[in-house]
């Protein structure tokens, strides 16, 4: 994230430059139907930044690239909670974090046929970077995520605390 504020309606006044500074008459002038600020209509940067969080953040998106609608809002879409997740054989993972590596048998391709795994499952291991860890099940770092708002994120973090530091 940006630590200095960017651009995004509204531009920033112009300076006395005697080359390469903004003329807001002549830009006015020469783009009279843009939808800009000063130009038509009142779209500023809080408009811009309430219907980002509004239609963005917290409401279903509709129409977009194959989905019929899609809400951002982690728990509202059934975060899974690992800890919950039937492992053993007939296609079911061996742990909720590793797919089951039994071979389904002669002549079968199909995972319905796998046994239960019953060799060791090698310990998970610190993953890169930092955080909770790979271990961390979505439903509890979900309801976290989906508080966030346009401007409270935190750099080199999902939420606070999800560095593992309260």
């Amino acid at each position: 994230m940006a630590t200095q504020p960017q651009t995004i309606i509204e531009p920033a006044a112009p300076v006395d430059k005697p080359l390469g500074s903004r003329n807001q008459a002549n830009l006015s002038a020469i783009f009279g139907d843009s939808p800009l600020p000063g130009y038509l209509g009142d779209i500023d940067d809080d408009e811009r930044k309430k219907t980002y969080q509004d239609s963005v953040l917290d409401g279903t998106v509709t129409g977009g690239l194959g989905l019929p609608n899609f809400n951002p809002e982690y728990t509202a879409n059934g975060a899974p909670d690992l800890l919950k997740v039937e492992t053993g054989g007939g296609g079911k993972p061996a742990t909720p974090f590793v797919p089951n590596p039994d071979s389904p048998g002669p002549g079968s391709m199909s995972a319905a046929d796998q046994a239960e795994f019953t060799g060791t499952i090698p310990e998970s291991g610190p993953e890169y970077g930092s955080g909770l860890g790979g271990l961390v099940s979505p439903s509890t770092t979900s309801t976290e995520i989906e508080k966030q708002t346009l401007g409270s994120y935190i750099s080199g973090k999902s939420y606070a605390g999800s560095n593992g530091v309260v």
